[in-house]
């Protein structure tokens, strides 16, 4: 291949007969299944919306790390769960370049784009056969009668399978990220300072504390919220609270001050069971709309289809950065955090662009050059 797709490029997304040459006889290619979910995509124009070099791998325990993805990207599509059981994760795509055909820019740079194999050619490297598209929708679980619940298999429990190990040293994926246009100078340098303060405070030199408390005193200055990883005010193993609001798609929230947050979790950050993570933190106090009530979705770690207790809620273009998560910073893979109610407050819709919302539409096009 010559060059790489970048951020902003518009490509035409092949055809289903085109893709599904392309595939092995478990409807994927290098590990990476294409999904039924994908299919009415195909013909479709669309941008590129980030290059995934790497990606986020949930499938083994915390701490999580990334993983490195060749010719691969993400486009402005993401997974409905119609083919998963209905799953309501709504992950971002993957897509293999070969399934991809430039269409903008000068004619040298659609040329240097354009896949160094057909897929024809590449299917030769694959399976003669290819896969049909019958096939692509039974290799959605595993095709065991015995095995109830049904276990899936999506791109995201595949992510293992269709990648390699990536050392959050390794300073090339970091070029990768500013070449690419996933992220700006700015961003990449804001976060290895965090990640330099982040682990010196972690280092067992017994300056953990006073540098939390040298944060939170000075985070003024730039506007920014807490310490990131501040502990939650609830003894651990104490109850958490709850609270309803029953918002529906569409309403108008604020996502509270990170302070009154910290009033609703344990001392490990959680919820009745949900994760407060420092990824939400740049988002509190700011207005946003709802997108959707999740109730269930795909455990990465099992492909078993979660049921939750308690419904949570997707805000509408919140998505996580890798601002401050150890070892996999800056990761492209944009997944939808999950808030519990008592996180957020009820707006009244009195205005058409709610504060925070086109920064957040800003932040999630242009990855932060603010």
């Amino acid at each position: 291949m010559g060059k790489k797709l970048k951020v902003g490029d518009w490509v035409e997304v092949r055809s289903k007969d085109e893709i599904l040459r392309t595939l092995d006889n478990n409807g994927q290619l290098d590990g990476m299944p294409f999904m039924p979910e994908m299919l009415r995509f195909c013909g479709q124009s669309l941008r590129v919306h980030k290059r995934a070099h790497k990606t986020c791998d949930y499938t083994t325990p915390y701490p999580y790390h990334t993983r490195r993805l060749e010719g691969t990207v993400h486009l402005e599509t993401r997974c409905d769960g119609e083919a998963h059981g209905g799953c309501q994760a709504g992950c971002l795509l993957y897509w293999k370049e070969v399934w991809l055909k430039p269409i903008s820019g000068d004619s040298s740079r659609v040329a240097a784009l354009r896949p160094a194999a057909a897929p024809k050619e590449a299917v030769a490297a694959t399976s003669s056969a290819g896969c049909s598209e019958s096939g692509v929708w039974a290799h959605t679980q595993v095709l065991d009668p015995n095995v109830r619940p049904p276990t899936y298999i999506c791109q995201a429990t595949q992510v293992p399978y269709a990648t390699k190990a990536l050392a959050w040293w390794d300073l090339r994926q970091y070029v990768e990220d500013y070449w690419s246009g996933n992220v700006g100078l700015g961003r990449i340098f804001s976060g290895l300072i965090y990640s330099l303060y982040y682990n010196l405070s972690q280092a067992g030199s017994g300056l953990g504390p006073t540098m939390r408390w040298f944060y939170n005193k000075v985070h003024p200055v730039w506007g920014g919220t807490l310490f990131p990883r501040e502990p939650g005010l609830i003894p651990e193993g104490k109850p958490t609270p709850s609270g309803t609001l029953n918002l529906q798609p569409g309403e108008l929230v604020r996502v509270k001050s990170h302070e009154e947050i910290l009033k609703t979790v344990d001392s490990s950050n959680r919820n009745r069971g949900m994760y407060w993570d420092a990824e939400l933190v740049p988002y509190c106090g700011k207005t946003y709309r709802v997108l959707k009530r999740v109730s269930k979705l795909i455990i990465e770690q099992t492909g078993k289809m979660q049921e939750m207790k308690n419904p949570c809620i997707i805000l509408d273009t919140v998505v996580c950065q890798g601002r401050y998560s150890p070892c996999r910073m800056l990761c492209p893979k944009s997944m939808y955090p999950y808030w519990r109610e008592i996180w957020l407050e009820r707006v009244e819709a009195n205005a058409t662009d709610p504060p925070g919302t086109k920064e957040a539409e800003m932040a999630l096009m242009s990855s932060c050059e603010h």
